[in-house]
């Protein structure tokens, strides 16, 4: 993966610009509300692949809140992954592994002190 993308409007794409050039979708902004929010479709399935029915997909929402200090608190949860059936309970393990979520908001973090 070269670069993650995230289209600013709903109906948006997500999905990652890849080193050999194609396109690699994995979600679609549901509601654009900024500067406090964004919620989005996660359309990747237990097989890490796209799911391109949204009514299987779980939903990625951040929330960006002002604080006192003049910094910005952010927020992400991910949730309804029921929607994916069977392989509802993998993907949930996945996104709260070392690899997930969390590294995404630590890497986030630090490019955000970089432009500030």
């Amino acid at each position: 993966m070269k670069k993650a993308i995230i289209e600013g409007f709903a109906g948006g794409r997500c999905y990652s610009e890849q080193t050999d050039g194609t396109d690699c979708p994995w979600g679609q902004v549901l509601l654009w509300e900024p500067p406090h929010r964004f919620v989005m479709a996660w359309q990747i399935n237990a097989q890490w692949k796209y799911e391109p029915d949204l009514a299987k997909c779980s939903e990625v929402e951040i929330r960006f809140t002002p604080e006192s200090d003049g910094s910005t608190r952010v927020d992400l949860e991910h949730r309804y992954f029921q929607r994916h059936g069977a392989g509802g309970d993998t993907i949930r393990t996945a996104v709260d592994s070392p690899n997930g979520w969390g590294d995404l908001l630590t890497l986030y973090t630090a490019r955000a002190e970089q432009i500030d």
